[in-house]
């Protein structure tokens, strides 16, 4: 069996259609949303709707840490559009989406990333060949791959964050399995620093428990773009960051 993985597709569609050629079945870990490129400051829902030079502030703003004084400018800018923020967003969203699981290949495996709106996926799942799973298990090739998708709370408020207990509640369902897949990695400091944005993003600590407990062969995931390491093994469990899809264009390979 050949299994291709990818993560952080953030928009990247025209790669997306190519990613499962030659492999036997496509994993998606989330963050298939570009809400704003943070190497390209033109491109994104927000400055779609806001234009460059706002995004080039609230980008200032949010990498020196100004988290409250982004979030109140960001509120201006959506006060002073002609309709609510939840339309506009929607709106949106449901273009990318649209574009994006029309470019799956059959059959993909995907869970949430933290910027991806749940509540929308089953509209575009089931006509596009996309089984979604989160706190779930499924057998590809005679091995178990189990799912967890979403992300924990960060002061960026992000669509798709769970609280630590529903978090970790998902990955207890899973049990033992051959291969553990989240969007973002354990909580282990190699693994969540990212070295351009020079902050530690959230890692899981129910993952690294799972992982010391019950073993996975692999321990695959993504969200941080740019990781201090991007492999590392914990115990018998190799751990992995299968890359920043958007910018890479490649996917992660699992030969077995």
């Amino acid at each position: 069996m050949r299994v291709h993985v990818v993560s952080d597709v953030h928009g990247n569609s025209e790669a997306l259609a190519r990613a499962g050629e030659g492999a036997d079945a496509l994993l998606c870990l989330g963050d298939l949303i570009l809400f704003l490129d943070y190497a390209d400051h033109s491109r994104g829902i927000f400055p779609d709707l806001f234009g460059k030079e706002n995004a080039d502030r609230i980008v200032a703003m949010r990498t020196a840490r100004r988290f409250d004084e982004a979030k109140e400018f960001s509120r201006q800018l959506w006060a002073a559009l002609p309709v609510d923020r939840e339309t506009a967003t929607e709106q949106a969203v449901r273009r990318q989406y649209a574009e994006l699981f029309a470019a799956f290949p059959t059959p993909t495996y995907a869970t949430y990333g933290n910027v991806d709106r749940p509540d929308l996926w089953p509209e575009y799942a089931a006509g596009a060949g996309v089984t979604v799973l989160d706190g779930e298990v499924v057998e590809i090739g005679g091995r178990t791959f189990g799912f967890v998708g979403g992300g924990l709370p960060t002061p960026m408020r992000t669509p798709y964050e769970v609280d630590e207990e529903t978090y970790a509640a998902k990955v207890a369902a899973l049990g033992r399995v051959d291969v553990l897949c989240s969007h973002i990695p354990p909580a282990v400091p190699e693994l969540t620093y990212d070295t351009v944005a020079r902050r530690f993003e959230r890692g899981s600590e129910a993952i690294l428990d799972a992982i010391h407990s019950t073993a996975p062969g692999h321990v695959l995931f993504g969200h941080v773009h740019q990781p201090l390491a991007r492999r590392m093994r914990i115990g018998r469990s190799e751990c992995v960051n299968v890359g920043h899809f958007r910018s890479t264009g490649r996917p992660w390979v699992l030969d077995f």
